[in-house]
């Protein structure tokens, strides 16, 4: 895999979804509570195996008290669950900015695409312990289901975007043939995909594989300019 493949979209360098927000300062330190604790958590399920770390260990890392916890999360089986809330509140963040008409859906796709696998990148010893407690835990895997269920929908909706032709006559970027609950399906094995192929290897960056990832994605469900032109 290589990182030498380059987007036509011009806005594709930097993400255009990272916006300064002003979050209230109590909402913004629960925030960053429950994510040391979910990062605290994925880091010691990644050196010890999901069965093996209890809740005491998890606060322990996080530097909180053990009764905190339960202010953010139902069981450790939760825990795993915020790596699903994360990516689909990066989901809603494209979403919107695919509504407001100033960046290509091929660049909002692209970069959504580098943003969801930003946790799991961490290190292949994580996307391990990330895919197999999916796998091994009922409750998350619920959890999971209904959250990519959710991501399909947004995902697709940006996709009947790009399938229509422009308010100036703009064409069509995703060929309009294409049911777009199956595009959405496919930009979800892609990703998905993709981290669990580099999770055995490691080599090169995750971000380097998802790159070659996107463009093999991109040119099954771009449309054909010339055809919308003759």
């Amino acid at each position: 895999m290589n990182n030498g493949h380059t987007s036509s979209a011009g806005t594709q360098g930097a993400d255009p979804a990272r916006r300064p927000v002003a979050p209230g300062r109590r909402q913004r330190r629960a925030e960053e509570t429950r994510l040391r604790l979910f990062r605290s958590a994925i880091q010691l399920f990644a050196e010890r195996g999901f069965p093996n770390v209890t809740i005491g260990d998890i606060t322990e890392a996080a530097d909180v008290g053990k009764g905190t916890f339960f202010n953010y999360f139902e069981s450790k089986d939760h825990v795993l669950g915020v790596m699903a809330d994360i990516q689909l509140s990066k989901i809603r963040e494209y979403v919107r900015l695919a509504a407001d008409g100033s960046h290509t859906i091929q660049s909002v796709l692209h970069q959504l695409a580098l943003r969801l696998v930003e946790e799991p990148g961490r290190s292949p010893e994580l996307a391990r312990a990330v895919v197999s407690s999916f796998l091994a835990s009922d409750v998350v895997r619920g959890i999971i289901e209904d959250q990519l269920a959710e991501g399909r929908r947004m995902i697709a909706q940006m996709v009947a975007q790009g399938q229509k032709v422009g308010m100036k006559g703009e064409p069509a970027e995703i060929d309009p043939r294409l049911k777009k609950k199956t595009v959405a399906i496919q930009y979800q094995q892609a990703v998905m995909g993709t981290i669990l192929l580099w999770s055995l290897y490691g080599e090169p960056p995750l971000a380097n594989w998802i790159e070659d990832s996107f463009q093999h994605f991109w040119r099954a469900i771009a449309a054909n300019r010339q055809e919308q032109q003759s």
